[in-house]
């Protein structure tokens, strides 16, 4: 099981490379053939942050009764 400042970490690595990846991105064409390809990295980034976050801020109660 990781730590919350592990998990916090690694939410951080993955926004700079998102952030990155954006910036890639709004400097390419759109019809360029990477651009597809970056945008589904910059996707999969994304919700990789989510679910950690998810992690750091796992709800609380029942879902099933």
């Amino acid at each position: 099981m990781r730590t919350a400042d592990q998990v916090k970490a690694k939410i951080i690595e993955l926004s700079q490379q998102k952030k990155t990846f954006e910036s890639i991105s709004s400097a390419m064409n759109p019809d360029d053939p990477g651009a597809s390809a970056l945008s589904l990295t910059i996707n999969q980034l994304n919700d990789r942050i989510m679910m950690l976050e998810w992690v750091l801020n796992e709800p609380s109660g029942k879902y099933h009764m």
